[in-house]
């Protein structure tokens, strides 16, 4: 009887550890005001738009970060 009750709240538990709502994620490369979902998932460049900006920002910086996500690197080299 006890190992009954014991194995029905381990299913329980693990059924809720599964079925329960997941919270949602916010992206840490996003500031605050910065609008983005999961379907483009690319925020705009320049430090305006992180959460956490670096104290010193340079053009190499800039462009950089404007041409990401291509492939191809920055024309500033």
């Amino acid at each position: 009887m006890v190992l009954r009750i014991i194995g029905l709240g381990l299913i329980g538990f693990v059924g809720y550890k599964f079925l329960r709502p997941k919270p949602h994620r916010v992206n840490a490369a996003y500031a605050p005001d910065q609008p983005h979902n999961s379907l483009t998932d690319v925020r705009d460049a320049g430090p305006q738009a992180m959460r956490d900006p670096p104290t010193e920002w340079t053009e190499t910086d800039e462009d950089l970060d404007e041409s990401f996500p291509a492939s191809d690197p920055p024309g500033g080299y």
